[in-house]
């Protein structure tokens, strides 16, 4: 698995570009909305099984983004609360989700009451938290033997068009590829955490696809015109695929879930 959230091996450069697209994500909140996927409901009833089947959990979606994820739990029964501390990304989220508490915060001050909810949850977020602050901040919310889960939207790369398509896709701004066989993050006030993987879909076409990718993180933050060549670079890759070149095709996801349950303060560890 991955060493989530953890910089000791990053280079001061790298720290800095982990930073600007940490926060990149407002201004294209719309187009995030429109062309993210979203999260399978397999994974989300995964996530919250140690709850035990509670009816209408109270469940904080943290670093909510437009809701995307928000949106998988409402349909799941969960009545939610949306914490995102990016104010054009928020509005995003009250417009899809009408109804939804929306608050500004973030993972290491969250505006919450101490146990408040039932679940803490986090959509394509837990990897630009700062997790030494934040997880004691999640447990502070957290009512007793509550659950903490996280989601990884990831295009399956063991498909062939899919493993070229990263190749073209990565830009200036890239980082090195996280260690897959690294440990699970870990905190003394929280059982070890397990892991699973749902297959998932994402319909797309040549277009949108690239429109996909230029949401990411890596895309958003470099100069317009490297921007603009990559998204043509990728676009061209896409045309000149059988698989994508017309139409609309399935792209292969695998959607990565963890799942934690907050330790009695009596636990032993």
């Amino acid at each position: 698995m991955w060493n989530i959230g953890d910089s000791k091996d990053r280079t001061a450069e790298q720290d800095d570009i982990h930073a600007r697209r940490a926060t990149s994500f407002g201004a294209e909140a719309a187009a995030y909305a429109e062309h993210r996927p979203d999260y399978p409901a397999a994974g989300i009833r995964w996530a919250l099984a140690p709850l035990g089947g509670k009816e209408s959990p109270v469940v904080l979606d943290l670093g909510a983004g437009t809701g995307k994820l928000t949106q998988g739990l409402i349909a799941a029964g969960a009545q939610v609360i949306a914490v995102e501390p990016d104010d054009g990304m928020r509005a995003e989220l009250v417009r899809r989700c009408p109804g939804v508490t929306a608050i500004a915060g973030a993972a290491e001050a969250i505006p919450l009451p101490d146990g408040s909810v039932d679940a803490v949850v986090a959509g394509q977020a837990l990897h630009w938290f700062d997790l030494p602050r934040a997880f004691p901040e999640i447990a502070r919310v957290l009512r007793a033997d509550g659950v903490l889960a996280a989601f990884w939207n990831i295009e399956d790369d063991r498909v062939e068009w899919v493993a070229g398509l990263k190749q073209v896709s990565r830009s200036g701004a890239s980082l090195p590829p996280p260690d897959k066989d690294g440990a699970l993050p870990a905190h003394p006030l929280f059982t070890d955490f397990e892991d699973s993987d749902f297959a998932h879909t994402h319909r797309r076409t040549a277009e949108s696809l690239t429109a996909t990718i230029g949401t990411y993180s890596h895309t958003v933050v470099i100069p317009g015109a490297q921007r603009t060549a990559l998204l043509d670079r990728i676009h061209a890759y896409l045309r000149g695929r059988p698989e994508t070149a017309d139409g609309e095709f399935d792209v292969p996801i695998r959607t990565k879930t963890i799942r934690a349950v907050k330790r009695a303060a009596d636990s032993p560890l």
